[in-house]
């Protein structure tokens, strides 16, 4: 106890009288104050179960007894033993005698006499005094109180604990405790030779025209990086005479941290079961949430426990929801037993670093109007007029269109668009206006996923009435599994035995409009199309994209009069990067972010570069505004109407003119078993009552509603409950998988309610408080009504989150557990560049996983100066617990439950083939090609490839 300014009695628990939020798990609370020295020795109540509050239901009362014990030789007066706060508000109270069991009958809940205090008692020495304190909660989440004994001359404190539960979120609890479930330091045993398995079905039977280097890593590159030394390269300016050895150098750090993430799976003394006459299925742990990240072609390496005889590889021909099925060699078959225990390494596939490096050697012969645009020449495009195919197109999309129709060659044409202003819509415009309008027009769409690709079809579709069937073709990478795609697009794919391929060199030539992911273009190029055989190529959702990702479709496919697109928002989320160095040394900086950033005709929002969309269609005004402040300078103009639907009326909306909500709930973040990711069942059982609420009457079904969660884990809570009320179907997902989608209704669990993990999460850029683009894209996709539901204590010490929670409280749109103070002010305009800086500026990073640096000093991430052109820049905020390499850039297979669900995760999700060849080896078995090789000047000899002396001619 103490005193404050005023001579008022205030708690040092809180600092001040009233007690409005503690963190149980912070070690700096009251409930390890005990005053040992001293005369009198008072329990704690409530005692934590495995470290986590004690449950109780909402409804029913939970007990424990405060006991104070005089250990001196003197009688001690006990002024009084009080509640001095509690929270929620006079939820707890003390009694003499122990409070009626919940069975009890009501004449023996009457007689009971809750007090606030007990006062004035003498305690005899070695006399001990039992006290009860209990509490009966009405609502589910935290209950805290802080009880003071003034005794003798002692002033002493306690904090009690509980955690109300109700029937959703108890039938949510694990009794399952967490532990690291695999060790870094395992040994992975040799596997330089094996006896080869039985390789899937090939791609082609007469393989690619041309053959994908090894790109071996030169020995001394990974020496000098697992040594933690910075290569010289990296302390350069980029330029056109290091571009290849510069990007190649991050996308080697990138490779040694993933080579050394997919060795930690390898699993020892495992059992394999039989699966008919040809399979043998292995069940792999976090195999469904990508962890490894394992897809039809890949294989592994195994042999007898605790053995050192020859390994056998094994080629993996199916994928289930957490088994691999393998195919080995006749006599490991035949000596197998469902009870024998094997050891297995798991095998990093290079297939798409291998394709990386190839687009950033590549990349340098396709000239500066790429690569550096405006550095050679100013261009000015003549804007064609055209009739609108579609007659809802506004002016900012119509000006974009002409503008494409205009262009005459590189460099880039971008869209800029913020969420909701309709992108999609103008690029399918734009190429429609081609195809209807030039017959010599031959269109590659690449976008950043599979679900984004499939999109843009489905767009084009709608139009069918103007596209021959046969003039489309959606290019498939052989990993994705054939029931991922939507039956009504198969007609428009190539494939044998259920198995998608790219169609022969003949065939490719008649379409006139080719829709791939990034990663999977690189196949028409290994078929045999030629740089300038596609007049245009739009890069859609180009901010999700690695800077090599995007030189993929451009350094292979783009010639000297090709006109390239890129649309996106690099405001939302852009590439993820697994090795913390290489994202802050620029592999985390998507090309389009680069352009905008680095060239004053992109950054100025010159209209012969680039083209800001404005109008958002998607969001009511209110959810619209304050993203439009934050990111976007204010310029977004809502265009839909501001009309508040009566049928939100069930869940009480506090102002029924403004349809964001913020429901303040104290619960507590968990974590089970061997996983990682945090999930928070009180959360989940609030969100799971907004939506029964919601869908009560009927007026709102469930597609209407979407759900996102930052932990993977949280999202498998969620559903679990929702399933209990037969509510399967509803969207939930992380906010990768809502990246360019939109629900009437979206509801937020920002699951975090610890400050000690909270601010671990800050230092390792993990959760939702390191990334401003996670932020951004998760309030953005709600048109009617968004809700959050969390802990405000916590959210609050992120500057763009607690801008929302203010927004809401001073809307009258708050409700729930107590709100904080206010932090400090914090302007949000006026931020400059901060990347041109000298030593002493802050550190880029952009994406999460685990392990990445976060400065928090330095607001801007992005190189738009607010003063000098349209595109603003704030503060960095992150929102997703790991990321696997399936997120990254690994393949076109689908995200099984729970990490990123179809339509799948809308991150940076790109496919590799069937072949898998480990580094250093050559294999004309390689699946990716047989017969002719690319010139050996691209073998990537030691030391770094020199690209200057080969044509300019390319592949031909």
């Amino acid at each position: 106890m103490g005193r404050n300014d005023s001579d008022d009695e205030y708690s040092v628990a809180g600092d001040k009288p009233e007690v409005e939020f503690m963190d149980f798990q912070n070690d700096n609370t009251l409930q390890d104050y005990q005053s040992d020295d001293g005369p009198v020795v008072v329990t704690a109540p409530f005692p934590f179960v495995k470290g986590k509050p004690k449950s109780v239901l909402v409804g029913e009362t939970s007990a424990d007894t405060i006991c104070l014990e005089n250990t001196s030789s003197e009688p001690l007066n006990l002024w009084s033993v009080r509640i001095f706060s509690s929270n929620p508000e006079d939820s707890y109270v003390l009694s003499m005698m122990r409070p009626p069991l919940n069975d009890a009958d009501e004449e023996a809940k009457k007689a009971f006499l809750g007090l606030t205090s007990v006062e004035d008692r003498t305690l005899q020495p070695g006399q001990t005094l039992t006290i009860w304190l209990s509490c009966k909660p009405k609502d589910i989440g935290l209950h805290t109180s802080i009880v003071h004994v003034d005794i003798g001359d002692e002033k002493i404190e306690r904090v009690a604990f509980l955690l109300a539960d109700d029937n959703v979120s108890m039938a949510l609890f694990s009794d399952k405790p967490y532990y690291r479930g695999r060790g870094s330091q395992r040994k992975k045993f040799e596997c330089a030779t094996f006896v080869p398995g039985s390789r899937p079905i090939r791609q082609h039977t007469q393989g690619f025209k041309y053959k994908l280097p090894q790109f071996a890593i030169p020995a001394e590159i990974r020496e000098l990086i697992e040594c933690k030394q910075r290569p010289d390269v990296l302390s350069e300016d980029l330029s056109m005479i290091n571009y290849a050895k510069f990007f190649s150098t991050l996308l080697v750090m990138e490779e040694l941290h993933l080579e050394e993430e997919m060795r930690s799976y390898d699993m020892e003394g495992v059992s394999m079961r039989r699966r008919g006459n040809e399979f043998l299925s292995l069940e792999v742990p976090g195999l469904a949430e990508k962890r490894p990240s394992l897809v039809h072609g890949d294989f592994i390496v195994a042999r007898h426990a605790g053995s050192d005889a020859r390994p056998y590889q094994g080629f993996i021909h199916k994928v289930e929801a957490d088994e691999i099925f393998l195919r080995f060699d006749v006599q490991f078959h035949h000596s197998h037993h469902d009870r024998n225990k094997y050891d297995v390494s798991f095998t990093y596939n290079r297939l798409n670093m291998r394709r990386l490096y190839k687009s950033v050697h590549e990349a340098e012969l396709t000239g500066p109007d790429i690569l550096f645009p405006c550095q050679s020449r100013y261009r000015t495009v003549k804007k064609l007029a055209f009739k609108p195919l579609n007659p809802d197109i506004n002016t900012e999309q119509a000006d974009a269109v002409g503008m494409i129709l205009g262009c005459r060659g590189v460099p880039p044409y971008v869209i800029y668009g913020p969420p909701g202003t309709g992108k999609t819509m103008t690029l399918v415009e734009a190429i429609l206006q081609l195809y209807t309008s030039n017959r010599r027009a031959n269109i590659l769409i690449c976008a950043a996923s599979n679900s984004a690709a499939d999109h843009v079809l489905e767009k084009l579709l709608c139009a069918s009435y103007l596209i021959r069937a046969s003039d489309i073709f959606r290019l498939n990478a052989p990993s994705r599994q054939y029931e991922d795609i939507n039956p009504a697009f198969i007609r428009f794919c190539f494939f044998e035995d259920m198995v998608f391929k790219c169609p022969p060199m003949q065939a490719l030539m008649r379409y006139k409009i080719v829709i791939s992911t990034y990663m999977s273009s690189s196949t028409l190029q290994a078929e045999g199309l030629r740089q300038g055989h596609f007049t245009h190529i739009f890069l859609d959702e180009a901010g999700q994209s690695s800077e090599p990702e995007a030189m993929v479709p451009l350094s292979g496919l783009c010639g000297r009069d090709t006109v390239v697109v890129l649309a996106g928002d690099p405001m939302q989320l852009g590439p993820v990067v697994f090795c913390k160095q290489a994202d802050k040394d620029g592999l985390g900086k998507s090309y389009l972010q680069r352009l905008l950033c680095d060239f004053e005709q992109y950054n100025a929002g010159d209209p012969n570069y680039v083209t800001k969309l404005v109008r958002n269609y998607r969001c009511h005004p209110a959810i619209l505004e304050l993203p439009s402040q934050l990111f976007y300078g204010g310029e977004l103009i809502a265009c839909k109407d501001d009309k508040v639907s009566s049928t939100y009326d069930c869940i009480g909306l506090p102002n029924k003119s403004f349809p964001v909500l913020f429901i303040g709930i104290q619960g507590c973040d968990e974590r089970e078993g061997n996983n990682p990711s945090w999930f928070n069942r009180i959360e989940a059982s609030k969100v799971v009552n907004i939506i029964r609420t919601l869908t009560s009457d009927g007026d709102v079904s469930e597609a209407d509603i979407g759900v996102i969660a930052p932990y993977r884990q949280q999202v498998v809570k969620i559903k679990k409950a929702l399933e209990t009320f037969e509510m399967p179907d509803l969207r939930v997902g992380s906010v990768e998988q809502f990246q360019g989608q939109e629900r009437e209704i979206i509801i937020i669990s920002t699951v975090r309610s610890t400050v000690k993990h909270n601010e671990f999460d800050k230092c390792f850029n993990l959760g939702f408080l390191s990334n401003y683009r996670r932020f951004n894209v998760a309030i953005t996709r709600a048109k009617s009504l968004l809700i959050i539901v969390g802990n405000p204590h916590i959210v609050t010490k992120d500057r763009h989150w607690d801008k929302l929670l203010r927004y809401c409280a001073d809307n009258g749109s708050y409700q729930g557990c107590p709100l904080p103070p206010p932090e400090e002010e914090i302007s949000y305009s006026g931020y400059s560049d901060t990347r041109d800086q000298p030593a002493g500026g802050w550190e880029y990073n952009q994406e999460e996983p685990a392990n990445y640096i976060h400065n928090q000093d330095h607001p801007s991430d992005l190189g738009f100066r607010h003063d000098n052109g349209p595109f603003s820049t704030k503060n960095e905020v992150e929102w997703s617990d790991e990321k696997s390499y399936e997120d990254h850039h690994s393949r076109d297979s689908t995200l099984a439950e729970p990490q990123e669900e179809i339509p799948k995760q809308q991150h940076v999700e790109e496919e590799a083939g069937q072949d898998h060849v480990q580094p250093n080896q050559y294999s004309v078995n390689d699946d990716s090609m047989v017969q002719d090789t690319y010139p050996q000047k691209y073998s990537f000899p030691p030391g770094w490839c020199d690209v200057s002396n080969i044509p300019a001619t390319g592949w031909d």
